[in-house]
């Protein structure tokens, strides 16, 4: 079904819908990111916090409190949490387990074309927010050894 609000129809062929679908999805995220400045036109807001409700992330926690979680969840292929990176203050850190053990990837914002992006691949895949970088990991492999299957969840004190 397409939802575009622009012609109603029965999409029938499952890659279409799938097409469709994303569009949809990212055209809502564009909207909902708009905010009117100070003369009431719509500026994007910017894509820096967005993460931060989203229970896969651990905002200011060491390397070791990352591998403790992990461990907590059990070394299953595909557990992972992000959070700030202790060393680099502007990079954030994918940490995730595979074959037993606990890898970490730095996760870099790259600024083109006075756009903001972030990337696990020196800019290959590019994503405009943390929430887009995860859902595409929890589909696509790409550069990782496994795909993001589990996350650690946050526990708000």
């Amino acid at each position: 079904m397409d939802f575009s609000g622009h012609r109603s129809r029965i999409i029938e062929n499952p890659t279409e819908a799938l097409s469709v679908a994303v569009e949809e999805g990212l055209a809502w995220r564009r909207r909902g990111c708009l905010r009117l400045n100070s003369h009431g036109s719509p500026t994007a807001m910017p894509n820096i916090a967005i993460h931060r409700s989203q229970s896969w992330f651990h905002h200011k926690i060491s390397r070791d409190e990352a591998q403790r979680l992990i461990l907590q969840h059990g070394l299953v292929d595909g557990v992972f949490l992000v959070r700030d990176s202790q060393s680099n203050p502007k990079t954030f850190v994918l940490s995730l387990s595979h074959g037993l053990k606990i890898k970490h990837f730095q996760i870099v914002p790259l600024e083109d074309d006075g756009k903001l992006f972030y990337t696990l691949d020196d800019g290959h895949t590019r994503f405009t927010d943390l929430i887009q970088l995860v859902e595409f990991y929890q589909l696509n492999k790409g550069v990782l050894p496994c795909k993001l299957k589990h996350y650690c969840a946050r526990i708000a004190v």
